[in-house]
């Protein structure tokens, strides 16, 4: 790529002078240089994309138990894992390629026309002609089609927000500037898809297409590699942990059976059963709805997600890289201030040096956002531009630029009002009022752009009286104040990285809490920074360890949220570019949203966890049943199909419901889960095993019990309802690791009522209806099978409720005073 600072020599010599380039140079340019695009590498075949989303330990595991179940001729349990693979990789399918669409923006924000001078006439041309070389031609209201060094112009401001973050247009001047000027402060040079926001040019072109800083931009975007998420890598770790224990267990069953001399077939169906039986189907689905549910949620709190994983991963952030303009502050300049003998003279004459024009509701206006402001503050104090042209309309107008830094205009009354920077103002006044430097440099050391207002007799801007001082800047959201404060309490560090001056972004850090006392303002702000600076601070971030949450809504922002953990986009102010690389999208662009997001992101992961104890503990259940049933010598007690019934319908349905669970009050009152905490830790594992082998003995009791009496049909039946009604019933206690269920709420989740319910009702109706009957291969029984199956389901229940009491009787012990000793 060539940086526009290293070909400031120009091309005079093919430009002559300022007749531009000739239709042949510029016709041998194109076909040598190629057209004036932001081209992006072919896109990654569909097939490749799908076939990506069946990776991972827990899929193979599926695959291998699918293909065994169609082998041996088990085609119901063939079908049914297979549809939870094809639906899993379709899902996943669905919500790749964001980096391509994001590349499809940038291309949005090129001109598709140009003005330029070829042969000495000015001619239209389409933007992916534009050659180096070229002149082009700019005016208010266009978009600059290449990166552009100035040759002539005039009052020239151009919004450069989207690619330097600066929050107000740049003053442009002619002038060759040094190559290590900042992007942000090269004022002798226009760059592609920024916009003229008032004044004239003529420009000579530079660099064209991936050359210029928006292709850099969009060469960083394509190298951007989004990290796994969290939760993505906990739960790789988990089905790593499944795929060897249940090759362990398959193995040592394989090897038992073997020894006995049992035939070959029945191995492989038992060898099917148990990795049915470790394997949590339903897990995958599981997720994907706790993600959709708080996806919903959010919206609800004005977080848009685009993508599902993003919204465990915002729980889980240990850093919010943030913008400052509309995301901090309000994005709208705002009188602050107004010092001087008489502020209503201050703001008459600061509105009468105006060009901008307000709109009806007397809030918002066009023009020069200083100026709206100005005016907006003398609407509040009855000061109308309307009645202002009306009654002294002017008489000449010398407006602003660069080099002036102030703007007169003479009106009909003979007096010549003034504005603009206080050393430029209050040298031509011979009147001001005592204080006024002081006052100035104080506004100034606290972040306000401070525009001085005088007014004289005449034309000449010489003899002026100075009358006051007028301090604006973009304020604070009074809401990210106290996020700030929530997300500091809930270990989550904020970092405000800007386009802004240093001094603006410093003040501004200070309003809103972020330079507290001994903490480094390097470390809590970052003014001046570029596209590269933005992804060198993530990336550095991230090899830390931290998990970092990107905001952002410039088009310099885009590889920087791509390369963050999560990147959130402005959804008002923010770029096309900016929310086609992000993973959420702020619909309200406010800070205090991603608070809220991450409270029910962390409400989210709580949900998950819970539920994979859950389910975990039901697969150890079915595992202890079909292991200990392959030791003993007896039959199967469950077939491949009754197993995939209780994890799907029985289990799953149950699992569905914990996942809508609320997120718990205290969720920011307690630092960020560590990096390296595993998503089952000691607890969940001791949990999981506890419920799982005494669920497992009691099923198992029972199918022993069953068999002597009254044979393998009636012993399968009896054992299938009874881990059945067990799982459901389990599913009470599953809602909180400390909490008892009436302590929870049980109508705080009627989902979870209704479902266990239902499953109640399903299984009863499987063993009366004759077709269900005979697919299950179960017998008829009658009420009082039943009703033992269901009192036998609550031993689990009742013990894991009964567990936490006693953990509250041992944690009492432990924290009751000592008397002491004599």
């Amino acid at each position: 790529m060539v940086d526009p600072a290293a070909t400031r020599t120009g091309t005079a010599d093919a430009a002559g002078d300022g007749a531009g380039l000739s239709v042949a140079e510029a016709a041998r340019r194109l076909a040598e240089e190629g057209p004036n695009e932001l081209f992006r590498a072919g896109p990654t075949p569909r097939w490749r994309v799908f076939l990506q989303q069946l990776r991972g330990a827990m899929v193979w595991l599926l695959v291998g138990a699918c293909v065994i179940s169609g082998v041996l001729g088990e085609v119901a349990d063939a079908i049914a894992i297979g549809t939870i693979l094809l639906l899993n990789a379709v899902i996943g399918f669905l919500q790749e390629s964001r980096a391509e669409r994001a590349v499809l923006a940038l291309r949005s924000l090129t001109a598709p026309r140009a003005r330029v001078m070829r042969g000495g006439h000015t001619v239209v041309v389409p933007a992916a002609e534009v050659v180096r070389g070229d002149r082009l031609v700019l005016e208010g209201g266009d978009i600059v089609a290449a990166d552009a060094r100035l040759v002539e112009a005039s009052s020239l401001r151009v919004n450069e927000a989207a690619l330097t973050g600066e929050s107000e247009p740049v003053h442009k001047k002619v002038g060759l500037l040094p190559a290590d000027t900042p992007l942000a402060e090269r004022t002798d040079s226009v760059f592609l898809g920024t916009s003229v926001a008032t004044g004239s040019a003529a420009a000579e072109v530079l660099a064209t297409g991936m050359a210029t800083q928006l292709g850099r931009i969009a060469h960083l975007l394509g190298q951007a590699e989004t990290p796994r998420t969290p939760l993505q890598a906990r739960l790789e770790s988990v089905a790593r942990t499944l795929l060897f224990l249940c090759l362990g267990v398959v193995a040592v069953v394989f090897a038992l059976g073997a020894l006995r001399g049992l035939p070959w077939l029945e191995l492989l169906l038992s060898s099917v059963s148990l990795a049915v039986a470790a394997v949590p189907e339903g897990l995958a689905a599981v997720v994907t709805i706790a993600l959709a549910v708080g996806v919903q949620r959010m919206a609800a709190r004005h977080v848009l997600v685009r993508r599902l994983p993003a919204v465990e991963t915002l729980g889980a952030a240990t850093v919010i890289c943030t913008d400052k303009t509309g995301t901090l502050t309000t994005g709208v300049m705002t009188v602050r201030e107004v010092w001087g003998p008489d502020h209503h003279a201050v703001l008459d004459a600061g509105a009468a040096c105006c060009d901008a024009e307000l709109g009806p509701d007397e809030r918002a206006g066009v023009g020069d956002p200083t100026e709206i402001a100005i005016l907006i503050a003398a609407a509040d104090r009855g000061i109308l531009r309307a009645d202002i042209e009306r009654e002294r309309p002017r008489a000449a107008v010398n407006p602003f630029d660069s080099e002036r830094k102030r703007m007169s205009i003479l009106r009909a009354d003979g007096v010549l009002y003034v504005k603009g920077a206080f050393e430029i103002v209050s040298a031509r006044c011979s009147e001001s009022p005592v204080g006024a430097a002081e006052v100035s440099a104080g506004m100034a050391r606290r972040g306000l752009r401070v525009l001085a207002v005088a007014s004289g007799a005449g034309p000449e801007e010489e003899g002026l009286r100075l009358l006051g001082l007028i301090g604006m800047a973009d304020p604070p959201r009074s809401e990210a104040i106290d996020a700030i404060a929530r997300a500091r309490g809930a270990g989550i560090r904020t970092i405000m990285i800007t386009g802004d001056h240093p001094a603006t972004a410093r003040a501004i850090g200070r309003e809103l809490g972020l330079l507290c006392e001994g903490r480094d303002p390097s470390e809590a702000i970052h003014a001046r920074a570029t596209a590269e600076d933005k992804i060198r601070i993530v990336r550095e971030l991230v090899g830390q360890g931290e998990i970092v949450a990107m905001t952002g809504d410039g088009v310099n922002d885009a590889p920087a949220l791509r390369e963050a953990h999560i990147g959130v986009a402005m959804g008002r102010t923010g770029t096309e570019v900016t929310r086609e690389a992000a993973d959420m999208v702020l619909t309200d662009d406010n800070y205090a949203s991603i608070v809220a997001a991450v409270e029910e992101g962390r409400g989210i992961y709580e949900n998950v966890r819970k539920t994979l104890v859950y389910l975990l503990a039901g697969n150890s259940a079915e595992l202890l049943v079909m292991l200990g049933a392959g030791l003993i010598g007896w039959p199967l007690p469950l077939l491949p199909l009754h197993l995939l019934w209780v994890n799907l319908v029985t289990d799953g349905l149950p699992a569905l419901a914990l996942v809508m669970d609320p997120a718990p009050r205290d969720a920011l009152s307690h630092p960020p889960r560590p990096v390296d905490e595993p998503m089952l830790g000691g607890p969940q594992w001791r949990g999981v095993l506890s419920l799982g082998l005494l669920e497992g003995l009691v099923v198992l009791a029972t199918y022993g019990w069953v068999l002597d009496a009254h044979g393998v049909a009636a012993a399968r039946t009896a054992a299938f309802t009874t881990l059945v009604f067990s799982e459901v019933l389990r599913a009470f206690a599953a809602r909180s690791p400390s909490r008892l269920f009436w302590e929870v709420g049980p109508f705080t989740n009627l989902k979870l009522l209704a479902v266990v319910a239902g499953s109640i009702v399903f299984q009863i109706g499987l063993l009366h209806i004759p077709a269900a009957r005979e697919l299950f291969g179960l017998i008829m029984v009658g009420p009082r099978e039943i009703v033992i199956g269901l009192l036998l389901g609550l031993i689990p229940v009742s013990a894991a409720e009964l567990a936490k009491l006693g953990d509250r009787a041992l944690h009492w012990l432990k924290s009751r005073p000592r008397a002491p000793v004599s």
